[in-house]
């Protein structure tokens, strides 16, 4: 298993965060590259939700499929996915402040072949977390332009 943490200090309301980070569609206004975002169960918000996202990253498409798999409204967030026998498990964490909310995400994966869990590690420090930071920084200036911030 290897994991990654991103922090982001967010001059904004929990709430604000938490709907930026937990609603699909308005995290996919927040960043860039979504070219197509389908939901895929009847359950729209919350725990049991089930989408798909298409995006472009380094140039390609990719579309992946999410589920949220815990939402306590303004605390916390968990969606999991799995990807070519890699199971991402992002667990969202917000905790509020006078002035500010912390977000925190914690991203665990769990590969089965062997080889892919071998570079793990060295992909989540090389690639993902620069894709992650530059999704969390794009969430951040969002929620910050916010009219509730």
């Amino acid at each position: 298993m290897a994991t990654l943490k991103i922090v982001r200090t967010i001059h904004a309301p929990a709430a604000v965060v938490f709907d930026t980070v937990a609603d699909p569609a308005r995290f996919a206004e927040a960043i860039s590259g979504v070219t197509k975002l389908e939901f895929l169960s009847s359950t729209k918000s919350g725990a049991g939700e089930r989408f798909r996202q298409s995006r472009l990253m380094n140039g390609k498409e990719m579309t992946l499929d999410f589920d949220i798999a815990e939402c306590v409204p303004n605390q916390r967030v968990r969606i999991v996915n799995e990807v070519h026998g890699t199971k991402w498990d992002s667990l969202i964490t917000l905790t509020p402040s006078n002035a500010f909310t912390t977000l925190t995400m914690r991203m665990d994966t769990k590969t089965r072949p062997l080889v892919p869990r071998l570079l793990m590690p060295v992909m989540l420090r090389l690639f993902i977390r620069k894709a992650v930071e530059k999704d969390f920084d794009a969430v951040k200036t969002c929620c910050e332009r916010s009219p509730a911030s």
